[in-house]
């Protein structure tokens, strides 16, 4: 069957993360061609600024290197710029003539630097701070001249201007508001910040606003709005950048700040389709990597035909290094926005940190100097958590070392937010190949390999792995002999890939044994959703009003009961649950060793969860006391539906709370958004479900 033509206009991270993420998934689905403007490979722009300074070579910011592209058959055109695309012959055209074909198109163009409209702009001298060409040109003009002036005092303005001083520049940072990065600081980390790089060298000019660059042939310096003048020699400008979309309008696309896309990343154009700083989404144009990459993922999933959700935005954060200090920041976080949760100063570390809530919920997070906890609070901001999380948060790290922190860390809690690497893959790593450096655990899973801001999180796991022996749960069995993948491995598989049968499953994770075994078959048919009819087990309790039959189920007659049953008729459990319900103190049906178990108390209804009554016995932990029925309903089913996505077939619920945490799993069902989601995945996926392990028991009220 001959393959469709994809052809990505861009050459950038967002456009070639996408093209990785599609080979993965299917290597045979495209003959792709990628047309890049620059005369490089894949590059991490990211990093420019560490090759600036002098602390990297070119080559090691390098992604993906020529080979990369030859081994996968993949065409690479360099330095050609993509003038429009004809959408209704399938044509792309470029400046220099060259014309290629394609099925589906994907606008990857990225973002230029922002060039201001001032007076002496294009003199010699003048460059701006995106590219490698702009990187040799400032390292050039540090040869002959010694007087650097940076207009932006954001972090592109700041690392530009560190890179400088390292080539043997005196360096003068220029910047229109009264504070330094004052998009993702508050003035406290600010000053801070000002403060460190004014011991590095840096010389700032805060709430000043350039009117033209002076001189006659060359740049010379710069004429400030109030009459001022700054002597310089290189120019560099820092103050933002600007979408890519001339191709794209050219071509009859849609263009309003950017290039207009929904929520699957398509154009309004057919079979075009637009991704990273070129793109804009719900009236929101990132310019962060994450994001980028997350918009990536599901494109690539829709273009191999695999489910995948829609995209709906991101949370932007930064998590960064600036010129040598740790800086993380998220959401609100000016004092117009919301109000201060959270605000704590070291003067010996100097180190600071600052949360923010809005209706009593977590909104927005500055950490300077140690970012160690910036993944948690991103979470908290992410699930719009209440407050009360910060004082358990602050608690677990307090009191725990950098171990500690990383062995209460869950498998599955993401490090590098940047290219979707948690704990689990990292340890695993470690362990199996005997990592020992950040840079070796970059190469191997990709973690740290983007802006860097996760590197201390990652050394700290590096020395966790390393020191526990390679005890962690992460390096976990297999399901059974018929592979030699464990269940976390096979579970993240099918949802990358798109599995839809455990027959396929088998054949694209190369079973050993073509049918596989009675363990594994059921493990699979679960883990797509091709469930079998499942044994039911039922024991009948009989209560003040008698036991009442109801589908199968046995179950007394009260409200929560009913409800509950109605709710879990069609869906399949990881292992067959158990659930009582108790009228009060006076029907004792034993709460605390089922599964899960609702009793009614003065306050409410008291919900517990993890009980066991056979060996060993466990009892049931307290997840929460609700004030109505339906609140009590609602915690419950939440719980299940979070067991049901995470837990691993034929594991009991006891075990999995054991694994998964106790106040994680609080954190999750009791945060209302949270529990809004897991409810609507709940109902949507009864509708295709057969059958469901799931026993009720209750005492009549």
């Amino acid at each position: 069957m001959k393959k469709e033509r994809l052809v990505v206009i861009g050459n950038g991270m967002a456009g070639v993360k996408c093209v990785e993420q599609i080979y993965d998934l299917n290597p045979d689905a495209f003959d792709i061609t990628i047309i890049g403007s620059e005369p490089h490979p894949n590059y991490n722009r990211i990093q420019l600024s560490k090759v600036l300074q002098g602390d990297t070579k070119i080559d090691e910011i390098i992604i993906n290197d020529w080979k990369w592209y030859e081994e996968r058959g993949i065409r690479l055109f360099t330095g050609e710029k993509v003038t429009k695309a004809d959408t209704v012959n399938r044509r792309v055209m470029a400046e220099s003539g060259l014309k290629v074909d394609y099925d589906k198109l994907i606008f990857a163009t990225g973002s230029s630097a922002f060039k201001p409209n001032l007076s002496g702009v294009d003199k010699e001298g003048v460059t701006a701070f995106r590219t490698m060409a702009d990187c040799e040109t400032m390292i050039q003009a540090s040869t002959k001249y010694k007087r650097a002036a940076v207009i932006g005092g954001g972090l592109l303005g700041l690392e530009a201007a560190r890179g400088l001083l390292n080539l043997g520049m005196e360096v003068s940072v220029i910047h229109n508001a009264t504070y330094l990065m004052n998009r993702q600081l508050d003035v406290p980390a600010a000053d801070l910040l000002k403060r460190e790089l004014t011991e590095q060298g840096m010389q700032f000019l805060l709430d000043k606003r350039t009117e033209k660059i002076i001189g006659r042939k060359r740049a010379e310096g710069l004429l400030f709005t109030d009459g001022s003048k700054l002597a310089a020699d290189l120019i560099v400008l820092a103050v933002g950048i600007s979408p890519n979309t001339a191709a794209a309008a050219a071509s009859g696309i849609k263009v309003n700040r950017a290039i207009v896309i929904n929520d699957y990343m398509e154009t309004s154009a057919p079979n075009v389709f637009a991704v990273g700083e070129c793109a804009e989404h719900r009236d929101i144009v990132y310019g962060l990597v994450a994001p980028l990459y997350e918009q990536g993922k599901v494109l690539a999933q829709r273009l191999v035909g695999a489910a995948a959700e829609p995209y709906k935005g991101s949370v932007p954060y930064a998590q960064l290094k600036v010129s040598g200090v740790d800086v993380f920041s998220v959401g609100m976080i000016r004092d117009d926005e919301a109000q201060t949760a959270i605000q704590t100063f070291n003067g010996i570390n100097k180190t600071y940190k600052k949360v923010t809530m809005r209706s009593g919920k977590v909104a927005g997070a500055v950490l300077y100097g140690d970012s160690s906890e910036a993944m948690k609070l991103l979470e908290l901001v992410k699930k719009s958590a209440s407050v009360s999380a910060l004082q358990t948060a602050a608690q677990d790290n307090a009191s725990s070392s950098g171990f500690d922190r990383c062995a209460a860390m869950p498998d599955d809690e993401t490090v590098c937010a940047c290219n979707a690497v948690n704990k689990a893959t990292i340890v695993n790593a470690v362990c199996a190949g005997g990592l020992k450096t950040v840079d070796e655990v970059r190469d191997k899973t990709k973690a740290s390999g983007s802006c860097g801001g996760c590197k201390p999180v990652v050394a700290m796991l590096i020395d966790y792995a390393q020191k526990s022996g390679g005890s962690s749960p992460a390096a976990e069995p297999p399901i059974c002999g018929c592979t030699e993948l464990g269940h976390a491995a096979v579970k993240e598989a099918i949802g990358q890939m798109g599995i839809a049968t455990a027959k396929e499953a088998m054949i694209k994770l190369n079973w050993s044994k073509p049918e596989g075994c009675g363990l594994c078959r059921r493990a699979l048919r679960y883990y797509t959703k091709e469930h079998e009819p499942a044994p039911r087990t039922a024991a009948v309790t009989v209560g003040p009003n008698g036991a009442v039959r109801n589908r199968g189920w046995y179950m007394d007659n009260t409200v929560i009961g009913n409800e509950l049953i109605e709710q879990l008729d069609r869906l399949a459990m990881p292992h067959t649950v158990r659930i009582s319900v108790s009228a009060g103190p006076a029907y004792p049906i034993g709460t605390l060793v089922h599964d899960f178990g609702i009793a009614a108390a003065p306050a409410g209804w008291e919900v517990y969860a993890g009980g066991y009554a056979e060996n060993p016995v466990k009892q049931g932990k307290l997840i929460s006391i609700e004030p109505t029925e339906e609140a009590a309903i609602g915690v419950v089913l939440s719980c299940l539906q979070r067991y049901r996505e995470n837990a691993n077939y034929g594991e009991r619920v006891w075990k999995w709370l054991e694994r998964h945490g106790l106040q994680r799993l609080r954190e999750t069902v009791l945060d209302l958004n949270e529990r809004d989601g897991l409810l609507d995945r709940l109902l949507a996926e009864r509708q295709t479900e057969r059958l469901n392990p799931v026993l009720v028991e209750g005492m009549g009220s």
